[in-house]
């Protein structure tokens, strides 16, 4: 008998900020990769998440949400990684919540060129009180741009999310699989690891922290496990604020929400590493990071 046909194609997830990017991402991968919050600005890195399917690869790149609020040097560095993705891929997943669209939709849809399919993922359907009311809406979106395919889902619907893989197979190349069967992600335990902490961060400081913070793991050491146990994991990160009050947010009463984010954190990583971990926070204050070029690129961020 002969071999399937391999398929293989990169495909990017571009939106705003908050459209469900992230949550898309980890649906498709079947595994949480990318950070999830309600604070604008949670995703800062491309993240590439592959998932195979018989004999189809599909490496999907989530992208930061494109920014068009604050101009400085932390967003000119996302906005720089959203534009590197969309013009170096096979196929675009450009996300909106369904039944909306605003100048900043408008903003990211215009970076979309026309030699690149893409197709309108019409996001958070289960937000919708009639469905009938999403038709008007579709036609209205024809006239933006030579969309490829018109796809109304929510990210949390299983069988939506097996129907987009659907989609996306016809238009990927026939060509050898990119990735290992094995590689769920191009990124780094060390790099998932800052990610973590950065999610509880936002999401246990809710509003009062302002999204000019970040995270830099200082070390990173595993150990292998003694017969018959799991590998160790020590990890140290600091948490970088630009404010005096900024970090007494951080720590909580008497380091009650630093203590929390670093449960939480440790809880998550051991799942997701499959590894006995140990982590230690500490928070500094970096005033004006974000609109300095050296130190965003010092923090990781390209």
């Amino acid at each position: 008998m002969t071999e399937p046909v391999q398929r293989c194609g990169l495909i990017a997830i571009v939106g705003k900020p908050n459209v469900g990017k992230s949550t898309l991402l980890n649906a498709l991968v079947g595994q949480k990769l990318s950070i999830t919050s309600r604070k604008a600005q949670t995703t800062r890195h491309r993240i590439t998440g592959i998932r195979n399917i018989a004999s189809t690869q599909f490496v999907f790149v989530d992208t930061p949400g494109f920014q068009t609020r604050h101009d400085n040097a932390l967003n000119r560095a996302l906005n720089k990684s959203v534009l590197g993705v969309i013009h170096d891929v096979d196929l675009i997943l450009f996300v909106v919540e369904a039944g909306k669209f605003n100048q900043a939709d408008g903003k990211v849809l215009a970076l979309l060129g026309k030699n690149t399919p893409a197709l309108l993922v019409a996001n958070k359907l289960d937000e919708v009180g009639r469905r009938a009311d999403i038709a008007p809406w579709l036609q209205e979106m024809q006239t933006r741009h030579a969309f490829a395919e018109f796809f109304p889902m929510s990210a949390r619907n299983t069988k939506d999310v097996q129907r987009l893989f659907a989609v996306c197979e016809r238009f990927l190349p026939q060509q050898p699989w990119s990735y290992s069967a094995d590689e769920l992600t191009d990124r780094s335990e060390k790099f998932l690891a800052s990610e973590m902490v950065r999610e509880k961060l936002f999401r246990l400081t809710g509003d009062e922290l302002p999204y000019t913070s970040t995270v830099v793991i200082d070390r990173f050491e595993e150990e292998a496990g003694r017969k018959g146990q799991k590998r160790l994991v020590r990890i140290a990160a600091t948490i970088i604020v630009e404010r005096d009050s900024h970090k007494a947010m951080v720590i909580g009463d008497k380091g009650e929400r630093m203590k929390r984010i670093g449960t939480e954190t440790r809880v998550e990583l051991e799942a997701l590493l499959d590894a006995k971990v140990f982590i230690e926070l500490w928070v500094k204050v970096r005033s004006g990071w974000a609109d300095d070029e050296a130190r965003v690129r010092s923090f990781g961020y390209e």
